[in-house]
């Protein structure tokens, strides 16, 4: 399986030894917006590079760090 290369990351969390990370990558339809671990894709959905979505990646990450996660 070929390793795609994101477009841009807006954030990484860690917890313990587990490392989140929200990026946007380049997809068939345009951008797509993953959170993945080192294991597997959690999220994935359309993205498309307006305040909204990058706010929705804003609210995700604060509520994952309001749960424990922090910044590596």
């Amino acid at each position: 399986m070929k390793r795609e290369t994101p477009v841009a990351v807006l954030w990484e969390l860690d917890w313990d030894d587990t490392r989140l990370s929200c990026a946007v990558y380049r997809h068939r339809d345009g951008f797509q917006l993953r959170v993945t671990s080192p294991t597997a894709v959690i999220v994935a959905e359309q993205f498309q590079l307006q305040p909204r979505a990058l706010a929705r990646a804003r609210a995700l990450r604060d509520e994952l760090a309001r749960r424990g996660w922090r910044n590596p």
